[in-house]
């Protein structure tokens, strides 16, 4: 083809396409339309109407990375986050969790109000108008603080009252202008560390509110006489709810909180649903492991195995197995213990208080239907109250920290079940522990009323169908502000039930009072402020579990730290070659130490000291040597007392750990090694202390760990500083401390203080954990035991 012909074909060509037209959509005809010609008429693309209201959920599961960089419409931190067109903000936000908290916080203040029934005691004829209630003061404040505010603030006051140690205080006022103006000025500012004052009206208890009411009535118009004296004995009762309708709405809210409520929240679900929500709320605190151990892992070192593979599991630390169902649910407790004081009808009640007294809570209800509480302690908690209504000394006013009687404590003795399946335990022995505070009364005053109490508690409990068994009653002598006395504290006066005589009778001094108890068919010796698990047949559970994991043998040594009364060394005692207690308080090794010698078990030994101070010395005795065949008893001094008879106290807490060290000195023995060194650590709820843990982790011979604790939150804590790798050696240096210092820590989490610890850690090697389980000792309540394994 030549050059013309060519050229005439793509003349032909361009006009057929000329004259061809091509109908576009019309979607796309208007976009090219209004296209712009020129860059410098281009209009910015419009953004979305919810940009950056909402936070990246890939950006955040997928380790601060989104894929789709900066044109991402989701927000990639709190800080880039915008509020809604609604003025309202993600819920998933820190920002509108924070302001959720605070707002069902505040509607509840509003809604419960202040149950402060001894601070209405000491104000004559104050209507709840004239008083008011300040919320969340400064603890640190005193009835001293809150006037000097108010006189800053230039409110005019009669009087103001503020405990320290409190959130609350309570002024009154001499007028209702004077209540109305200090509640418009002051309610909802800022006090203290960024806390918003909240003026709550004084709840007045319901006998107060019907006597006021009455004699309203009574003054504008008055009534016959019979009329007016069949109101007044209503007042207690049903009537005076009916004749007095406009009151009923005001104490709806205080009648509604009942001791039930506040001590077995969970006791209208049924056990399988209670089982299934405490086993999902442990496995959200187990998450909190994984996640701080990940950031607590100093860089440039691999993150553990465990946490690599903790996405397998549902970001769980290790295998999570379930919880073991208590084998009794209702009346489990064989210690309970009662507060005296007053309740919303300003009765001397015995029973559970019905809030927090540093939130302003002081009313007490009595311990009607509460399922964890057996019906014993319920009868014994009603005589006790009976007689407090008749007595002439005062109740405890927690306020004032003045008054007489305190609290009653029952604790019950079981004996064994005997191979019988699913047969309630029979009470056998009842020890009752009164906490007065003799500080301002008179001796002789205080022992007639006591032999008073104790004449009236036996003479009920003879009197109840079957007789209720009591053993001992304790008065205990306490003047501190809080009920919890020290492990020490005065026993003032002790009551014995001699043999052949039921009746409680006055003991010396040198008597002891002690109950026994049953756990894994041996028998404990249990002092009035001994620690002992209050659900004994869950307890069986617990320690039997403990022991499985570890896999023990004759050829075990166990440690117990944290002991107690010896009770998981010596009901493990039979499966390992040697047990060595370790607890700090003395009055506990000498409860253990006998614990041990009324079983007849010689492989237990009990040390009276601090676990940072004496683990390394006790590891490297006995990694060295063991005593031969020490389950036989070889393991024994002849100065010991094995008949069980109580003894001194001097010669019951008398160097327990130096007995058995003299025994081991002069008994001759073979040289034997332990193949398996293991550790049962049972702490208290705030957990083992740091040092302990530090030297946990450099005791190389150790090589598992079985935690139980009461506190999962605590357990986490600890188990951050135990598994997580120690920082390289060469960046421990100076400047490296001083970035690591903490600041503001009283306001971090349990969690962020161990994740802060966790990088001074010594060069150690770090344990894994490898499951965990959870024994529920406590049903009806949100708490239970949890327990995890931990190896390396």
């Amino acid at each position: 083809m030549d050059g013309n012909a060519a050229a005439d074909q793509s003349g032909l060509a361009v006009a057929s396409a000329s004259d061809c037209t091509v109908e576009l959509p019309e979607k796309r005809k208007r976009e090219s339309e209004t296209q712009p010609n020129t860059e410098a008429d281009a209009a910015p693309p419009a953004r979305h109407p919810l940009w950056k209201t909402s936070l990246c959920s890939y950006f955040r599961s997928n380790g601060g990375v989104c894929r789709h960089g900066d044109s991402c419409r989701f927000a990639h931190n709190e800080e880039e986050l915008r509020m809604r067109p609604d003025n309202t903000w993600d819920p998933t936000s820190e920002r509108a969790k924070k302001m959720a908290k605070t707002e069902l916080n505040e509607a509840k203040e509003e809604e419960e109000g202040v149950m402060m029934t001894e601070a209405l005691e000491e104000r004559d004829n104050s209507s709840g108008c004239l008083s008011k209630c300040f919320v969340n003061l400064p603890m640190k404040w005193t009835s001293d603080h809150l006037r000097n505010f108010l006189n800053e603030k230039g409110v005019h006051f009669v009087s103001a009252k503020k405990k320290k140690g409190m959130i609350a205080g309570f002024v009154t006022f001499e007028t209702v202008e004077q209540a109305k103006s200090a509640t418009e000025e002051l309610n909802g500012i800022s006090i203290g560390n960024s806390k918003t004052l909240k003026v709550a009206d004084v709840l007045p208890r319901s006998f107060e509110k019907n006597n006021k009411h009455l004699s309203n009535q009574t003054t504008e118009n008055p009534l016959p006489d019979s009329n007016h004296a069949s109101l007044k004995e209503g007042t207690d009762g049903d009537e005076a709810e009916v004749n007095d309708i406009s009151m009923a709405g005001n104490c709806s809210t205080l009648k509604g909180r009942s001791a039930r409520a506040v001590v077995t929240p969970l006791a209208d679900m049924s056990y399988p649903d209670q089982l299934e929500h405490k086993k999902n709320s442990l496995a959200q605190i187990l998450k909190k492991l994984t996640r701080n151990a990940r950031k607590a892992c100093p860089n440039g070192v691999v993150l553990p195995e465990w946490i690599q593979k903790s996405r397998e599991r549902g970001g769980l630390p290790c295998n999570f197995e379930g919880i073991i169902e208590s084998p009794i649910v209702f009346g489990y407790r064989n210690k309970c213990e009662f507060s005296v004081g007053h309740s919303l009808d300003g009765k001397c009640t015995v029973g559970f208080l019905l809030g927090n007294f540093r939130e302003g809570v002081t009313a007490v209800e009595k311990p009607v239907n509460c399922p964890n509480v057996s019906q014993i302690s319920c009868k014994y908690a009603k005589l006790f109250q009976e007689f407090l209504q008749n007595s002439c000394l005062p109740v405890w006013n927690r306020l004032n920290n003045t008054g007489f009687w305190r609290q009653l404590t029952v604790r019950e003795g079981r004996k064994p079940l005997s191979n019988i399946v699913d047969a309630e335990p029979i009470i056998s022995e009842v020890m009752l522990i009164v906490q007065v505070c003799t500080v301002g009364f008179e001796d002789a005053q205080v022992k007639d009323e006591i032999e008073r109490l104790a004449k009236e508690l036996y003479m009920g409990s003879t009197a109840e169908t079957p007789p209720l068994p009591l053993s001992q009653l304790v008065i205990q002598d306490h003047t501190g502000i809080s009920n919890v006395a020290p492990s020490d504290a005065h026993l003032k006066y002790k009551f014995i039930s001699r043999e052949g005589n039921s009746e409680l009778s006055l003991a010396d001094d040198s008597v002891e009072p002690r109950i026994h108890d049953h756990l894994s068919n041996l028998r404990f010796s249990i002092s009035p402020t001994a620690f002992f698990q209050v659900n004994t047949l869950a307890a069986e559970k617990l320690y039997s579990l403990a022991g499985d994991w570890v896999g023990l043998g004759p050829e075990t040594l166990l440690f117990d730290i944290c002991c107690g009364t010896g009770t998981i060394g010596v009901t493990l005692a039979h499966r390992v070659g040697m047990v060595v207690g370790i607890e700090m308080n003395a009055s506990a090794v000498s409860d253990a130490q006998r614990n041990a010698e009324i079983n007849g078990i010689k492989n237990c030994r009990f040390v009276c000291g601090k676990a940072e101070d004496v683990i390394g010395t006790l590891m490297k005795e006995y990694n060295v040597s063991l005593p031969e065949n020490p389950v036989n008893g070889s393991v024994k001094c002849s100065d010991e007392a094995v008949d069980g008879a109580p003894d001194s106290e001097d010669r019951s807490i008398l160097n327990a750990s130096e007995k058995n060290d003299k025994c081991l000195e002069n008994e001759a023995h073979s040289s034997q090694h332990f193949k398996n060194i293991v550790a049962i650590v049972d702490p208290p709820r705030a957990g083992l202390h740091p040092t302990v843990i530090k030297v946990l982790r450099t005791q190389s011979q150790l090589k598992q760990l079985v935690y139980i604790s009461c506190n999962p939150e605590s357990l986490v804590a600890n188990a951050i500083e135990l598994c997580t790798p120690s920082p390289p050696i060469e960046n421990d240096t100076g400047n490296d401390k001083k970035k690591n210092r903490m600041r503001g820590w009283k306001n971090m989490t349990s969690a962020s203080l161990a994740r802060h610890r966790a990088k001074s850690m010594p060069s150690s090697e770090p344990f894994t954990p490898v499951k965990a389980m959870a024994v529920d000792l406590f049903p009806h309540t949100p708490h239970c035991e949890l327990v995890m394994l931990l190896q390396r």
